[in-house]
């Protein structure tokens, strides 16, 4: 199929006014022979939105085979509606998807300005549920974390939330270990005198323990957390 002509990636309020149908996809010289994808990218939108969770994996797989979140503004709108997503294998996958986009494909395109400023824009508005969904999916697949904090560069207010988490008692240990390094992961500095507070109490708790044998222990998951947060502060403290 010969190449597709470079197109200027075109806006709703552009489009022309005989055309009713949004466009699905924005195309340009990174986008050559996507057209031909515009009839089996909406059976695979639809399976992705309201199949079972087997046929939802294979979607999301076809999608990902097909590229289509690198050319469509749809794609990654449906793509991080789904970041709450309950199977965290499937979760998993749409952080491995959308943590691509950003980068440059095997021949060093990116993708279309509307495309990537779709993404930035939704990631801006992530808040509290949406980072702990993510930091579920480092514990189930912690070489994520690279895609993770690719994404979270675009949400200012992740320092806060990711320091809160950590900091928090209420919060499985796993999911507080992953805030730490996700913090150090993306740099966030907003987040240093958090960590130093946190940090502070854990090893008077420690010291405590060594002093008073009586008092309660601290485990070994509190170290592991102790040696995190001295990991992600050398991070953020360095030049």
């Amino acid at each position: 199929m010969p190449a597709a002509k470079n197109i200027t990636p075109v806006s709703v309020e552009q489009m022309d006014t005989h055309h009713s149908q949004p466009l699905l996809f924005s195309i340009g010289d990174f986008s050559e022979g996507v057209i031909e994808l515009y009839p089996s990218i909406w059976g695979e939108l639809e399976k992705f939105i309201l199949g079972e969770e087997k046929e939802r994996l294979e979607a999301l797989n076809k999608i990902s085979e097909l590229r289509a979140a690198r050319f469509s503004p749809l794609v990654i709108y449906l793509l991080t509606t789904k970041l709450l997503e309950p199977n965290v294998q499937l979760r998993s996958r749409i952080v491995e998807e959308l943590g691509k986009i950003l980068l440059p494909d095997h021949e060093g395109n990116l993708p279309p300005d509307d495309v990537r400023e779709c993404l930035k824009t939704h990631m801006s508005q992530m808040r509290t549920r949406q980072l702990y969904a993510i930091l579920q999916v480092l514990i189930y697949k912690s070489d994520l974390i690279t895609d993770a904090a690719r994404l979270l560069n675009y949400c200012p207010y992740a320092g806060n939330h990711l320091a809160d988490v950590a900091s928090s008692r209420q919060i499985p240990i796993e999911i507080r270990r992953q805030a730490v390094l996700l913090i150090g992961e993306v740099g966030y500095l907003d987040a240093l005198p958090a960590l130093e507070r946190l940090l502070l109490r854990l090893e008077s708790r420690l010291n405590g323990q060594h002093s008073m044998p009586f008092a309660p222990p601290i485990g070994s998951e509190d170290t592991d957390l102790i040696s995190d947060i001295t990991h992600t502060l050398r991070i953020l403290r360095s030049p």
